[in-house]
């Protein structure tokens, strides 16, 4: 769903329309935050590294803290000391920091640079922009992987969702991020939920009782991991037989590191992931994230970014421009999560569901885990 835009304080649609007139007033360092590993990396080479050399007397820092984004935020909001400039979240998490005053409202045609065709922004990104806080930058997947050398002899590699649950067949340990999100999901999906009701089902407390019932099935062979980094090196030290992550990281693994790896596309998740601004900053500081988030986040930026790793760019003009890998030569349009052929039984990940659930199924989650 597109929701209507609203419109920036007066002061920052000053700021955002005389930066260039008024670089001086600039801030000169900017901390990012964001999740590390490829991802991160992707980011610094496609739009932190080109913009300093734009301007050699921006220095960038990077916090490796999304994944605890929104109580961070919180916490800074309490204190009154918004230490972040620039912010990486998933879109659930955005609406709820938007929800809470917490992430600066954005007007996507003010702020972001048209398409190249002069489409205005907000037209570019279309259903992608889901909270008037919200910048997309990629389209990912939450999906799983699997060490092929550890596949048992005369036995199909895994293909489907619930082979994550059958531990006779696929003996070993997996790996499951250590929050609700699409672990709820694909337990009721193996225990027998049809797709279109997961998200009735998961809004009662039995249908949330049910879902943690299914996951106890495998509990005592699940190694949580909290960073995107985990399952990659758990699987590439042989330590789990399969784990769950984002696409980037598994073909980071697979390609770039050729690690007896592969996917399992099977129920993949999609989501978006894209930048909030916090609300409070500085006018000095604020100048400088508009700045950036004009070159940043332009149809060739997007496009740079699917150059160093497997997300599909949010922006409609980015997607013909995406081309080769940018060290292996390789085309990055067969990795994408979008790819019809990695795409023929994708869940859909509703982000109204866990802006409103999300800190109450959060809780049980925890309590269970703590069992």
């Amino acid at each position: 769903m597109k929701l209507t835009t609203t419109l920036l304080t007066s002061t920052a649609l000053t700021v955002a329309a005389g930066v260039a007139a008024h670089a001086q007033e600039m801030a000169n360092d900017m901390t990012f935050v964001s999740w590390g590993g490829a991802y991160q990396a992707s980011q610094q080479n496609a739009y932190a590294e080109p913009y300093k050399e734009m301007h050699p007397e921006v220095s960038v820092v990077w916090d490796e803290s999304s994944n605890e984004a929104v109580a961070k935020l919180r916490a800074m909001n309490e204190a009154g000391n918004i230490t972040w400039d620039l912010v990486d979240v998933v879109a659930a998490d955005a609406m709820r920091l938007c929800d809470e005053g917490l992430a600066m409202e954005i007007d996507h045609d003010e702020v972001l640079a048209d398409a190249p065709d002069g489409t205005e922004a907000s037209d570019d990104f279309g259903d992608l922009i889901v909270s008037d806080c919200f910048i997309p930058q990629i389209v990912y997947s939450t999906t799983f992987g699997y060490r092929t050398d550890m596949v048992p002899e005369g036995v199909e590699a895994p293909n489907d969702i619930c082979d994550v649950w059958d531990t006779e067949t696929y003996p070993g340990k997996r790996s499951l991020e250590k929050r609700p999100i699409n672990n709820m999901e694909w337990a009721l999906l193996c225990d027998g939920v049809a797709k279109d009701e997961v998200y009735d089902v998961l809004a009662t407390d039995d249908g949330q009782q049910r879902a943690l019932d299914k996951l106890g099935e495998i509990k005592d062979d699940v190694i949580w991991w909290s960073a995107g980094a985990d399952t990659p090196q758990l699987l590439a030290d042989g330590e789990v037989f399969m784990g769950s992550t984002y696409n980037g990281r598994l073909f980071s693994a697979i390609v770039e590191q050729d690690q007896p790896i592969a996917m399992m596309w099977d129920a993949q998740v999609f989501d978006l992931d894209g930048w909030i601004v916090p609300a409070g900053l500085p006018e000095d500081r604020l100048a400088r994230v508009m700045d950036f988030l004009h070159f940043a986040t332009d149809t060739q930026r997007l496009a740079d970014q699917a150059a160093y790793i497997s997300y599909g760019p949010a922006r409609a003009s980015s997607a013909p421009m995406v081309g080769k890998h940018a060290e292996l030569g390789i085309d990055m349009a067969p990795h994408m999560p979008t790819d019809p052929n990695n795409a023929k039984n994708t869940f859909l990940y509703n982000y109204e569901f866990w802006a409103d659930y999300r800190d109450d199924i959060d809780a049980k989650f925890q309590a269970w885990l703590a069992q």
